[in-house]
């Protein structure tokens, strides 16, 4: 199925090749920049092959992500080419039987040459995005704050406030300076907790140990908890063995372990204040379809009362949709990651909102209320297989508890 979609994927990006190149002899560029164009094509192919290729049983490392990027963004930029030349050709053929009956001649080179160079100008659009998705917009951290109202929340938590962070992905990472600045934004928000709702990794667990102090510097009176998302378990590298496979998950244990992170694995913790106290419970990835199913809701709330205020970490927003609202009417707060929001679309605060993402997620992005009950879904902290962010950016979520009778839901504050 993989080699099918490559092979699809390569017909494409030849094919847009081709045509863009057609652009470049009606503009009368000289055979050295044609001869440029062919070689930058080539030489992403090769990129992207010898990166894929040589990957061992690490997948979607920080190199393999540029030479995707790469392939990306050259089609991209061909198709925005091709736009104008193919409505040109269209217009042309449809055209034709009436020109040649009017004895016209078929083809103008001048506006074949205007369409080339408007087709080049449209591309400059996407290209730009796409440049500043990959060198600035992944490192554009957004502070969305919500607050919450909740007739059963205990007194004492009025006006606790939490921060959740999801999606770390650190093998992705190439500037230390960048991502120090996101962990001091976390601190920044002094929140009574910070809640990581898992994908520490892409892979393997010593991508963390360049980032180990640096993240365990992520400080909170109530301490930090996390969970562990799809990626964390190795399920998408080769091992030697079950065992190889096992040791990586645990070095990533003990790794949360040293940063201070409390790991909730299909288990809860409770947070007390003067006596009262709210449960937060933490289950291992649960997702639909081909995802893994390792949470255990059952057995993280053994032990909790249904009367107990309730905080549920769950990686996957569709555990929210498939178990939790149609079995657990008890948990009032779910928070979430894993879409990414396919780390692209628009998303404009109360007049427009889209993303591909909404197209495989129902819940795929931001605060979520059924039933009095509530999800968000976190962007994410890093950012996986595509190696940048457009209008979908990294984030970090505050949200603070209130306690009224008089009013109730969300209030946002993006």
């Amino acid at each position: 199925m993989l080699y099918t979609i490559l092979i699809g994927v390569f017909v494409v990006y030849w094919l847009l090749t081709w045509y863009t190149s057609r652009s470049l002899k009606a503009l009368r560029t000289p055979w050295w920049g044609q001869g440029i164009f062919w070689t930058v094509a080539f030489l992403i192919v090769g990129n992207l092959l010898y990166y894929w290729f040589s990957r061992g049983k690490v997948v979607w490392s920080a190199p393999q992500q540029y030479a995707v990027a790469g392939l990306l963004t050259w089609i991209i930029v061909c198709l925005f080419v091709c736009i104008p030349l193919l409505l040109e050709d269209v217009l042309r053929v449809l055209r034709w039987p009436f020109r040649k009956a009017a004895k016209k001649k078929p083809y103008l080179p001048s506006r074949r040459k205007f369409v080339s160079a408007l087709g080049w100008a449209l591309a400059a659009i996407p290209l730009s995005g796409m440049l500043y998705a990959i060198f600035k917009g992944k490192y554009n951290y957004k502070v969305l704050k919500y607050t919450l109202y909740f007739d059963d929340l205990p007194e004492e938590f009025d006006g606790y406030r939490i921060t959740q962070i999801s999606d770390i992905h650190c093998g992705s990472f190439d500037n230390y300076d960048k991502i120090r600045y996101g962990v001091e934004l976390i601190n920044a928000q002094k929140s009574d907790v910070i809640l990581f709702t898992g994908d520490l990794v892409n892979n393997l667990a010593n991508e963390v140990h360049q980032w180990k102090e640096l993240f365990g510097t992520l400080y909170a009176p109530d301490g930090v908890f996390s969970v562990m998302g799809n990626h964390d378990y190795g399920d998408y590298s080769s091992w030697e063995s079950a065992e190889a496979k096992q040791q990586n998950l645990e070095h990533l244990f003990s790794l949360q372990k040293e940063m201070g992170w409390q790991l909730l694995r299909n288990e809860h913790r409770y947070l007390e204040r003067n006596g009262e106290k709210i449960a937060l419970v933490g289950v291992e990835n649960w997702g639909h379809g081909r995802f893994s199913k390792y949470g255990d809701l059952n057995k993280a709330l053994a032990g909790v009362s249904n009367t107990d205020f309730k905080i549920l970490l769950s990686h996957d927003p569709t555990h929210w949709q498939e178990v939790v609202l149609p079995e657990r009417k008890d948990i009032q707060l779910t928070l979430s990651g894993h879409t990414h929001g396919m780390q692209c679309g628009i998303e404009i605060p109360g007049w427009l909102r889209w993303s591909p993402s909404q197209y495989v997620y129902k819940y795929w992005a931001g605060m979520y209320e059924e039933n009095d009950q509530y999800l968000n879904v976190n962007r994410g902290f890093g950012y996986h297989a595509f190696p940048g962010r457009l209008g979908v950016w990294p984030e970090i979520t505050v949200i603070e508890l209130k306690s009224s009778r008089q009013m109730s839901g969300i209030s946002t504050d993006d």
